[in-house]
């Protein structure tokens, strides 16, 4: 089966100047999102950090992946038009009208304790942020926030899971795989529609 994959700029002229490059693969009979992941303005989709996890996890090959520009992906095509849904979706968070995303999400990729951080995240509100150390006494493991740290730092869905809501305990931002500037603007923008 083709991985099909869509490339869309969710942000504004204000924003950090990257993209998010989303990957959809049919499971089961239906298509699922299997990975959203952050591409810096010079990099192409084939630079993704996520490409050869999802190789080996789906066992498909660079020939196994279609890249779509956005403006030809068809609402007639099931894959394709969870690609549009997702890149609509985004464009209403970018806007501020949208504080969750509904969206068909594959986690297999992560083990049982990530799909529970994973989890957690998506209890984090919109436009507020919690530590490490609360992540970790959420999902009833208080000591294990190293752990934690690490499973927020391999989720595979951007802004999606809201991992960018996540900072250290003395209120610094931490990382971010898409980096410290796009969290800087998602949680400024996220800040600013709660204001509104």
């Amino acid at each position: 089966m083709i991985t099909k994959m869509a490339l869309s700029d969710i942000t504004d002229s204000a924003a950090p100047k990257a993209s998010l490059l989303m990957v959809s693969h049919m499971i089961e009979a239906s298509p699922r999102l299997v990975s959203i992941d952050w591409l810096a303005a010079a990099q192409t989709w084939q630079e993704s950090k996520s490409l050869n996890l999802l190789k080996r996890h789906y066992a498909v090959s660079d020939e196994d992946f279609e890249f779509m520009d956005k403006n030809s992906l068809s609402i007639n095509d099931p894959t394709q038009a969870l690609l549009l849904n997702t890149i609509q979706q985004f464009k209403e968070y970018a806007e501020g009208q949208r504080k969750s995303f509904v969206l068909p999400l594959e986690l297999s990729l992560g083990t049982e304790f990530q799909q529970r951080v994973w989890a957690a995240l998506q209890e984090i509100p919109y436009g507020e942020t919690i530590s490490y150390a609360q992540l970790a006494a959420n999902i009833g493991q208080p000591t294990a926030y190293r752990a934690v740290a690490n499973a927020n730092g391999k989720n595979p869905f951007s802004i999606v899971i809201p991992c960018h809501r996540v900072i250290a305990s003395d209120g610094r931002l931490g990382g971010y795989t898409g980096g410290i500037d796009k969290k800087q603007y998602l949680l400024a923008l996220e800040k600013e529609t709660c204001r509104l």
